[in-house]
């Protein structure tokens, strides 16, 4: 503790000895009129200038409007090459612009001042320029966040159009042949896909709704065999021909010509005598004409033929003429 007392009042001591001294230089040589300003003079006489004066305000703007125009906050710190991001900023009198706080990956001390304890002088790191005022600023980080606003934007505004783009691509079918070609089978597939995912099928309900369907077809067809599989006796035909004659059906329903009555009808010269067919129902037609109609008749089959009047199941007889 006595030592450091000691060097500190022994600096005290020189620095008044040293201010002594020049005003009894000032005094003694008669150099009242010299001014201190002028470097040249106070050289030759070992004298030290007074510092600047200390900057105004609008001056300061000019400097901040000179380092704006050069682009200092936009660049990287010239002494740590790291960006200034949303650290604050040191503007010197000089115009350029250093890190006022060291960035996270630099040791703690600040970029201007290593440099100045590292050259043991206070001079701009690129002018060289000495005696120099500071100024903390922000424009580094107001820079900084219109940049990140900007590259968020641009890319938002890429990814909409390339998600606009892309739907287009997948609506909008190309005009080159491959590529068209290409895209309706994508469409296929796509909607083949959606049928699928979409169709729920039970397996277990599927069989037992055949099965079901089965037994009511075999149902239906052991009734129809029933009733018009065996073949009808000539007793029944003989009721159902007595049956037609109290109708006193006199022409064909198809064709509207005259029947031949049963029994036998003399025809004129010239003309044809027609067969007549007696159905099971009881109703009674040209035997050419009932084979035109079945003829006609697209899907039915024997023993499925339907009457042309009262469109039940039939089976047929020839009546002699």
């Amino acid at each position: 503790m006595l030592k450091n007392k000691g060097h500190s009042s022994k600096k005290d001591n020189l620095a008044v000895n040293a201010v002594a001294l020049q005003d009894h230089i000032l005094r003694d040589l008669q150099l009242r009129n010299l001014s201190v300003a002028d470097h040249s003079k106070t050289q030759k006489l070992g004298l030290i200038g007074p510092p600047p004066p200390q900057l105004s305000s609008d001056e300061w703007e000019k400097v901040k409007q000179r380092s704006l125009l050069q682009g200092d906050s936009v660049q990287p710190c010239p002494i740590c090459k790291e960006e200034f991001e949303l650290r604050p900023q040191v503007l010197l009198s000089c115009s350029h612009v250093f890190h006022r706080v060291s960035p996270p990956l630099t040791p703690v001390q600040a970029c201007l001042q290593a440099f100045e304890k590292f050259t043991n002088k206070k001079t701009c790191p690129l002018c060289r320029k000495n005696q120099y005022q500071t100024r903390v600023i922000h424009d580094g980080a107001r820079l900084f966040r219109i940049k990140c606003v900007t590259r968020i934007q641009a890319y938002w505004r890429g990814y909409v159009v390339r998600k606009w783009y892309r739907n287009l691509r997948e609506t909008v079918p190309p005009t080159d042949a491959k590529l068209r070609k290409k895209f309706f089978e994508k469409k296929f597939t796509e909607i083949s896909h959606r049928i699928l995912c979409s169709y729920n099928t039970n397996i277990e309900e599927l069989f037992a709704e055949i099965d079901r369907c089965l037994a009511i077809n075999r149902s239906v067809l052991q009734q129809f065999e029933e009733k018009y599989g065996h073949e009808m006796t000539e007793e029944e035909w003989e009721k159902i021909q007595v049956q037609a004659l109290r109708r006193e059906t006199h022409e064909c329903s198809i064709c509207l010509a005259p029947l031949s009555p049963a029994g036998g009808q003399r025809v004129g010269a010239g003309q044809r005598s027609r067969e007549t067919a007696l159905l099971s129902c009881s109703h009674v037609f040209h035997h050419a004409c009932l084979l035109a109609l079945e003829e006609f008749s697209v899907g039915d089959r024997p023993p499925f033929h339907a009457c042309p009047l009262c469109r039940s199941c039939y089976q047929k007889k020839i009546l002699e003429s």
